[in-house]
């Protein structure tokens, strides 16, 4: 199991041995004995924390409401730097859904999340503290990443699918890393503006302009902890200048893009999820 060092914390990192049997579906597992303080950055996937350990996580928000347990977090979560995590002796399987797979995982229309945290049990009921129980009677990640995925696998069967145009937009705006223009998108699928605007919006959970702004930052982000220069990474990323990557970074962290390098919870995710 590789590990993973920020200051006096050392992180366990586990990952699957195998992909999941549903496209869109990404896990890994967390084990941290003492996690302080962590700055959520904001990730285009709608993210699944299945906590089971002996100690919890605390999500804090700015306005000092603090969450815990199993949760769902809707794309976007932590604009602004507005969100961190901490905990002791956590222990968690991470599960990041493809927006267009979401709304057939959970079982609700992504849009009724918005970037904002709610608890597994309010969508899932007795379902979530199942698999929290379960996941901690196993006797393996792999066994853990197992079981979840058996869950994912099973909802997403019995759920409703997106538009296909809707799933072939966003493909195309993560292929592009947020390039695509949205008029470009509804030509390409035959819909009005407004029409992609509403249909992406329901079922996806943001907008499509939101959405290429996020898909680019996400893909800025991991090339700035890669080492990159700034100027570098504007010019390929798509943005008009240095200063409007550095715009678009604090907007989403609070941090500068030489702060956001050094962010502990970008360099994990290389290792949680190489070659994501």
């Amino acid at each position: 199991m590789p590990t993973f060092m920020h200051g006096t914390a050392v992180w366990d990192v586990a990952r699957p041995q195998r992909p999941s049997r549903v496209a869109g579906v990404t896990m890994a597992g967390f084990g941290v004995h003492d996690l302080g303080a962590l700055r959520m950055v904001p990730h285009p996937a709608v993210t699944l924390l299945l906590e089971f350990g002996a100690g919890t996580p605390v999500l804090d928000r700015a306005t000092g409401e603090q969450q815990r347990g199993c949760l769902v977090a809707g794309p976007g979560l932590g604009s602004g730097g507005a969100v961190r995590v901490r905990g002791e002796n956590v222990e968690c399987v991470q599960v990041r859904l493809s927006p267009v797979i979401a709304r057939a995982v959970l079982g609700v229309e992504p849009s009724a999340l918005d970037g904002a945290v709610v608890p597994l049990e309010a969508l899932w009921g007795r379902e979530a503290f199942r698999i929290r129980e379960r996941l901690g009677e196993a006797p393996s990640w792999q066994a853990r990443f197992a079981l979840a995925d058996a869950l994912v696998t099973r909802r997403y069967a019995a759920g409703a699918p997106v538009d296909p145009e809707v799933a072939w937009a966003w493909r195309r705006l993560t292929e592009g890393h947020g390039r695509p223009r949205v008029e470009e998108l509804a030509a390409d699928v035959g819909w009005s503006r407004k029409r992609l605007w509403s249909r992406f919006r329901s079922q996806l959970g943001l907008p499509p302009k939101r959405a290429a702004t996020l898909v680019r930052f996400d893909h800025a982000a991991h090339r700035l902890v890669a080492g990159e220069g700034p100027a570098r990474v504007a010019a390929d990323a798509g943005y008009a200048d240095q200063s409007h990557l550095h715009r678009d970074v604090v907007a989403f962290t609070g941090a500068t893009p030489a702060g956001l390098a050094a962010e502990p919870f970008l360099a994990v995710d290389d290792l949680a999820w190489p070659g994501r």
